[in-house]
């Protein structure tokens, strides 16, 4: 039985990874409304509010080998090696192409959690530190529910992705609460917002969708909340401290933006790492999906003050500051989501 207690326990410390972060805790002594709509979200997350226990259909059947997503969205169609699979490993391919995915929504919502429990006592005003007590059991939730996805539909979890990981410690570790909102509420939840959007309206399993309309609700809210709180927050801001502004937004896009090159499918199906990268970066799935994935984080820059000479150089570059002017509030309206 004392073996057995130690097995358990050496298991659990091997995927236990401890990261060290520093960052102010407020208290906020003024209990009245500071921000602007901070209180109103508040109100909304609570009517919000979901079961994922008993909300989704978890007696649904899903076959993880099947059309889960339409066979057509597949970058590496094209590729060489790609068209010498059976039909029974295109199959496969499918399943791992989808497990990649939600793995990293599952990775990247625990980050997102804790973020928001760091933001409870890291910001400056008592209705932000409402909202982000909010948030953190959303994310709670969230994690839940992909956790279960991922394990008992699709039986395939996959690890962290190295340039997600590399987001998230940046985020968690940096001791300034703006740089919090600016890396999970403007840019890894803006990007997860065009994931979960693009996933939702091309899968064709009704589980998977339920869970993530639910989910989008939620984060809907979350990327407001980091909008109407850094509003105002970089106007007149000194030069040097804008700058590094800049530079983590600049750092956080370009990292996400190469995140998604195949290179874990790659090594998986035994391919060449390099052939599969350019093959993903060179079709025109893959260069529409990435540049998606921006459509809500360049507008929310650009409310903030935050899309500077120096950011528009680096989206001009990037290909995505086409995307200045998406209205996100009407997609929100177009999903239900306001």
């Amino acid at each position: 039985m004392a073996t057995a207690v130690v097995n358990q326990l050496e298991s659990t410390d091997e995927k236990l990874e401890t990261v060290l972060a520093s960052f102010d805790t407020n208290y906020a002594w003024n209990y009245g409304s500071i921000k602007e709509g901070l209180r109103d979200l508040y109100e909304k997350s609570k009517r919000e509010q979901w079961n994922g226990t008993t909300q989704l259909a978890w007696d649904t059947h899903v076959e993880p080998e099947s059309e889960i997503i339409p066979t057509g969205i597949n970058p590496l169609a094209n590729y060489a090696p790609f068209q010498k699979l059976t039909e029974k490993e295109r199959a496969r391919f499918r399943h791992a192409q989808l497990a990649l995915q939600l793995s990293q929504f599952l990775h990247g919502e625990q980050g997102a959690m804790i973020v928001a429990s760091q933001l409870v006592g890291g910001v400056p005003w008592i209705d932000a530190k409402y909202y982000a007590s909010s948030q953190t059991m959303d994310e709670a939730r969230h994690v839940e529910v992909f956790s279960r996805y991922v394990h008992e539909k699709l039986e395939w979890e996959w690890p962290i992705t190295p340039s997600l990981k590399e987001l998230l410690d940046a985020t968690i570790q940096d001791s300034r609460w703006d740089f919090k909102y600016l890396g999970m509420q403007i840019l890894i939840e803006g990007l997860a917002m065009a994931a979960f959007g693009n996933l939702f309206q091309i899968a064709q399993e009704p589980l998977l969708k339920d869970l993530l309309k639910y989910v989008m609700r939620d984060e809907s809210r979350h990327v407001a909340f980091g909008v109407l709180s850094l509003r105002d927050y970089y106007t007149d801001m000194p030069e040097n401290e804008l700058a590094d502004r800049e530079d983590f937004i600049i750092y956080a896009s370009e990292l996400m933006r190469d995140r998604l090159v195949g290179a874990d499918l790659a090594r998986a199906m035994g391919w060449n790492e390099e052939e599969v990268r350019q093959e993903v970066l060179n079709s025109e799935i893959g260069q529409m999906f990435r540049r998606m994935l921006f459509q809500r984080i360049v507008p929310n820059l650009k409310k903030l003050g935050l899309l500077t000479p120096r950011v528009r150089e680096a989206y001009t570059r990037l290909g995505i500051i086409q995307f200045e002017d998406f209205d996100s509030d009407a997609a929100d309206r177009e999903l239900g989501f306001l």
